[in-house]
């Protein structure tokens, strides 16, 4: 197999197997992106460039001029600049450099400047240098440039300097390379994929939500189509708990600091908390970011006796984390997000049948929205991370014993992962695949002896003395801003008909002659709760049925003579090409069905 020679931020260099090995395609990005910083010091006189990283997937550097920034025409340019450094023949060569020389060298670049000074050690900066250009060496990178072939400039986009938005915007441009050829065009097809799939451009595109930086990075609006969807599923997944006897609650989404302090996320996700608010008689208030201690309040507002267990408590509840601005991303990264969240009071004798009880509401939910990719994780602690983790050995073995327990008598397949169980207590996820291929946690069952401790909690037992519940957290989809960006990128935009934010899309012929019986089917189907609009306006009619497409409506439906006689419709359904005449009943048989089933084909 072919070998590159790689360095290493220690300036040794080594050979390694080329094709399969992380940190070889890890030091081919790295060259690339020096490549680019030389790249963009040939053709811009007086940029100033900030970071140049080498990501799982990508690489990007960071610029900034005074005029204007560089733009997606100007890369082309760059990727031709690029190409003659390879051409070139310029190899890396290794330096320690003194930081004075180094912040001569840099100049007025104030980026550099401060990156220079972050990496210093002893007064030097380790520094990979190709030509005249240099970055700093804190990752493998290619020795020689003539190995950067196949490559491609993906796009700009502005950036915060080091992700804070007190900071200067950035110009970053993204870039993808690999070894050979097949690899960079199967990356750019799925690149391609995943930019059709993205649920900010959908989002756009049909209208569901938007974020505007300039009233508030982070905090989505949703748009009446994507409040329909985000409200259905709502509805739905309520329906669902109660039918599980859940009780379902509202609670405030401010609380006394007080609250935190004693369950232990002001200790632990302070970084993550937006700050208290300090109201001037003392008292702090704190927006909530989890909802578990309000449940408990909840709880503990009446004496509970063990005839009350299991107690189950859910609540649609608006959390609030702080985010920094870089970390930002459509609905899938927020500020303010609303967990479908519940919290469940047992006796120590009912966590495994309560374990069982739960999971099987999660996966019939998952059923239902047709979610079938995702393997179980049981999320134990690090023994050795004091810091993160509440310090009660016997505590952790008997709850994780029981998780281990209650997945083994399922006879469920699962993996052990030690260092992701929750600060309280270990946790079962649930993770499944996105659109992409990229894995994440969409629900979680979580054991904990920790809170009802902190919090003093009790039951009066059958023996009329007073017991300690154990509390069991769990969340079925996540928040709704995720759920539904999953959703979205899942169906590429497509709602199943029960999900859709308009189900029908009613055509008539001519709206003169046949506007009165579409408005009468509509009224019919609204009456049936369906979802549907008739096009009135004054367009050609192929205009109308692409713009229902483009919509992604799961039926149009188009009126004419023909269907004022007969009392029929012509029915096209999303993404198909023929139309079916069929009476007015068949259809409503037909869309209800459709709709009650949640969209299963069978």
């Amino acid at each position: 197999m072919a070998q590159v020679a790689v360095m290493t931020p220690d300036g040794q260099v080594e050979k390694i197997e080329r094709d399969g090995n992380d940190k070889a395609l890890t030091a081919l990005r790295q060259m690339a992106a020096l490549m680019l910083k030389a790249a963009l010091i040939k053709e811009f006189d007086g940029i100033r460039l900030g970071a140049s990283v080498a990501e799982d997937d990508q690489f990007y550097v960071d610029s900034d001029k005074d005029d204007q920034q560089v733009s997606a025409d100007e890369l082309a340019g760059l990727e031709a600049a690029m190409k003659q450094i390879a051409k070139d023949g310029l190899k890396v060569e290794f330096a320690e450099v003194a930081l004075d020389d180094a912040l001569a060298t840099a100049g007025d670049d104030q980026f550099t400047n401060e990156l220079l000074k972050e990496h210093a050690q002893d007064g030097k900066v380790a520094m990979y240098k190709l030509g005249d250009v240099a970055i700093i060496a804190n990752a493998p990178i290619l020795v020689y440039a003539n190995v950067v072939k196949h490559y491609k400039l993906l796009s700009v986009a502005g950036a915060y300097w080091k992700g804070m938005s007190s900071n200067p915007m950035l110009q970053r441009i993204y870039g993808t390379v690999f070894f050979n050829n097949d690899d960079l065009d199967a990356d750019l097809k799925a690149r391609q994929e995943a930019k059709e799939r993205d649920h900010r451009v959908i989002g756009n595109q049909l209208d569901l939500f938007f974020v505007d930086p300039k009233v508030g990075a982070g905090l989505p609006y949703w748009m009446p189509k994507g409040s329909t969807i985000r409200r259905t599923i709502e509805r739905y997944i309520i329906d669902r708990e109660v039918a599980d006897d859940y009780e379902h609650v509202y609670t405030p989404v401010l609380m006394n600091l007080d609250a935190y302090k004693t369950s232990g996320h002001w200790q632990h996700y302070r970084d993550d908390m937006f700050p208290p608010m300090d109201m001037g008689d003392g008292e702090m208030l704190e927006l909530r970011p989890m909802n578990c201690p309000s449940h408990i309040q909840v709880y503990k507002h009446h004496i509970r006796s063990y005839r009350d267990l299991p107690l189950r408590i859910a609540e649609l509840g608006m959390m609030h984390r702080y985010e920094k601005s870089g970390a930002l991303s459509g609905l899938q990264r927020v500020r303010e997000m609303t967990l479908n969240d519940g919290h469940t009071f047992v006796a120590l004798n009912q966590i495994q049948d309560e374990f069982a009880k739960i999971l099987k509401l999660i996966m019939s939910v998952y059923r239902d929205f047709d979610i079938t990719d995702y393997t179980f994780r049981l999320s134990y602690r690090d023994p050795k991370n004091t810091e993160k983790y509440y310090a009660n050995d016997e505590m952790w073995e008997q709850a994780q014993k029981m998780l281990k327990g209650a997945m083994d008598d399922l006879g469920l397949d699962y993996y052990e992962a030690e260092g992701e169980a929750a600060f309280y207590g270990p946790k079962l996820d649930i993770q499944t695949k996105t659109a992409l291929g990229n894995e994440e946690t969409m629900s979680t069952i979580q054991l904990d002896f920790m809170l009802p401790e902190r919090f003093d909690l009790h039951y009066v037992g059958e023996d009329g003395k007073q017991h300690r519940p154990v509390m069991i957290h769990r969340g079925v989809v996540g928040t709704m801003e995720r759920f539904i960006a999953y959703l979205t990128e899942i169906y590429k935009g497509a709602f199943p008909t029960w999900l859709a934010p308009q189900q029908v899309t009613i055509i008539p012929v001519s709206d003169d002659k046949h506007g009165e019986y579409a408005d009468k089917l509509a009224a019919q189907m609204k009456a049936a709760n369906i979802r549907v609009k008739v096009d009135h306006r004054n367009e050609k009619m192929g205009y109308k049925i692409r713009e229902a497409q483009t919509q992604k409506v799961p039926y149009t439906l188009v009126v004419g003579d023909d269907e004022m006689a007969n009392e029929s419709v012509s029915v096209r359904k999303y993404g198909e090409q023929d139309q079916i005449s069929m009476s007015k009943q068949a259809f409503l048989d037909e869309i209800l069905q459709d709709i009650a089933n949640y969209s299963r084909e069978n």
